[in-house]
C-alpha cells in the first residue's frame, strides 16, 4: 500500500545536564569544580529517496524522537554528543510545519533537511569558575530539543502520467511498459493508489481512475489528482471500446479546472486503449474525433506486440522533447 498523507510528531533530544562536581579524591579533599558539559541533543533530519513506498515506515509509527545528549561527568568528563536521526521519504514529499506554516518540499536526494534543532548541552560548574568564584557549584540544564507536529505529503514525480477514467487500460499498459506489477481487474476502482514503473530511467505513474466529480471528493477524491500535478507529461487513456469518448474526455478535463487550471496546461497525448476489442474504423474515428481537437493521438493494445512497441518508441520520443522543455 502506498502511503502518501502522514501526520507526525517530531521531537529532537534534549541537550545533556552539565555537571556540579567538585574534586573529591584521596589526594584531594576539597577540590575545585571538575564537572564537564552535557551534549547535544540529536538533531532530527529528512531526506529524499527514490523508493516511492518509503513512507509506509509511518504508518503506524507517528512519533521520531532523537536522543538526549549525555550529562557531564566529574573529572572535567563531557557528555557525548547525540547521534542525528534520519528518515527518508519519496522524492516529491512536502513537508509542512502545522503550527508556522512553513513548507519544505524534498527535490533531490543528497540534501538533508533539518526538520528539529537538537538542544545544546548545559556547561558544567568548570565553566563558571572565576578569580573571584574558585569553587562555583551553579551548572546549567540541557537546552530542550525543538518539537514539531508535521504533515508528510507526498506528490508522486513521474515524467509520464496516465490518466483516465476507472478501467481505462492505464495498469495494464503500465506493466506492459515497466514490468510494473500494479493490481488488474475489470471493475472500477482496481486502482486504489499511485503505481509508479521505470521505462528505462523514466518514471511513469498509473493515476488511479477519476470520475465525475473528483475535485470535490467524489469517488476517490481530491488525493490523487494532486498527484497529477506533479507529473510533467500526461497520457489521457480512452477505450476503444467507449461509444462517448469525448465525453469521458471532458469529464477528466472538467475536473482539473475544477481543481487545479494549470492541469489543462500539461502537454497532453490522447491514448486510444484495447484495440484489439473493435475494428479498425472504430479506432480510426475515435482518432480521427481528437485529432480535429489538434490533440497528438497514439493508440494500442496489450496484446498486439507492434502496437506496443510503437507506443515504446513514441514514449521515447516524447521523452526526449521534454527534457530541455520541461
Amino acid at each position: 500500500m502506498l502511503v502518501d498523507n502522514i501526520k507526525l510528531y517530531v521531537k529532537a533530544g534534549d541537550g545533556g545536564d552539565g555537571s556540579p562536581h567538585l574534586l573529591r579524591n584521596g589526594q584531594t579533599a576539597k577540590g575545585g569544580p571538575d564537572g564537564g558539559n552535557g551534549g547535544n541533543g540529536g538533531d532530527v533530519y529528512f531526506q529524499g529517496s527514490h523508493n516511492i513506498t518509503d513512507l509506509r515506515e509511518f504508518r503506524y509509527k507517528k512519533k521520531i524522537v532523537a536522543e538526549e545528549g549525555v550529562n557531564g561527568k566529574g573529572q572535567k568528563m563531557h557528555g557525548r554528543n547525540a547521534p542525528f536521526c534520519i528518515s527518508y521519504v519519496p522524492l516529491g514529499t512536502q513537508i509542512t510545519d502545522m503550527t508556522s506554516g512553513v513548507v519544505t518540499e524534498i527535490t533531490d536526494t543528497t540534501t538533508r533537511v533539518l526538520i528539529a534543532k537538537g538542544g545544546i548541552g548545559g556547561r558544567g560548574n568548570t565553566e563558571f569558575k572565576t578569580a573571584t568564584n574558585q569553587t562555583p557549584r551553579n551548572f546549567e540544564k540541557g537546552g530542550p530539543g525543538e518539537e514539531r507536529q508535521i504533515l508528510l505529503e507526498l506528490r508522486l514525480i513521474a515524467e509520464i502520467g496516465l490518466i483516465g477514467l476507472p478501467n481505462a487500460g492505464k495498469s495494464s499498459l503500465l506493466s506492459v511498459l515497466t514490468h510494473a506489477t500494479p493490481a488488474i481487474g475489470n471493475y472500477p476502482f482496481t486502482t486504489l493508489e499511485p503505481n509508479i514503473g521505470m521505462f528505462g530511467t523514466h518514471p511513469i505513474a498509473d493515476i488511479p481512475g477519476l470520475i465525475e466529480g473528483a475535485s470535490k471528493g467524489k469517488g476517490l477524491g481530491v488525493d490523487f489528482l494532486r498527484h497529477i500535478e506533479k507529473t510533467k507529461i500526461l497520457f489521457h487513456c480512452i477505450e476503444a471500446t467507449n461509444t462517448s469518448p469525448k465525453k469521458s474526455y471532458d469529464i477528466i478535463r472538467k475536473e482539473f479546472e475544477k481543481f487545479n487550471t494549470t492541469l489543462l496546461d500539461k502537454p497532453e497525448y490522447i491514448l486510444i486503449t484495447k484495440t484489439d476489442l473493435v475494428e479498425k474504423e472504430v479506432v480510426d474515428k475515435v482518432s480521427r474525433l481528437f485529432k480535429k481537437l489538434g490533440k497528438k493521438v497514439l493508440t494500442c493494445s496489450i496484446y498486439d506486440s507492434k502496437s506496443i512497441d510503437h507506443l515504446k518508441h513514441e514514449c521515447e520520443a516524447v521523452l526526449a522533447v521534454s527534457k530541455d522543455t520541461l
